[in-house]
């Protein structure tokens, strides 16, 4: 089975609902067995434009367990705060070994 990957490129709007959003991840990350893997601030841009300055990589699974947090209705629950907290890109991908 190949591990999944969840990136998030992070612009945050509201730093106060940011933290409240991040708090709130972790738990629904549980029922799925993920773990969070990095939150990180940008350091340089060495190729190319990047307009995010922070990054979020969550390790999952598989595919099907990053759809089932995704879609879960712990997480669509907290997409109205996210929303308010910051500009994200969210991405996911798969092992490609």
């Amino acid at each position: 089975m190949k591990k999944a990957y969840v990136v998030g490129h992070v612009a945050v709007k509201d730093s106060e609902k940011w933290d409240e959003y991040r708090q709130a991840v972790p738990l629904t990350l549980e029922a799925v067995h993920a773990k969070l893997v990095c939150r990180g601030k940008l350091a340089k841009v060495l190729s190319g434009e990047h307009h995010h300055q922070d990054i979020v990589i969550i390790e999952f699974p598989d595919l099907k367990a990053v759809d089932a947090w995704y879609e879960s209705e712990e997480y669509q629950a907290l997409i109205p705060l996210r929303l308010q907290a910051a500009d994200i890109v969210l991405l996911s991908y798969e092992e490609d070994a």
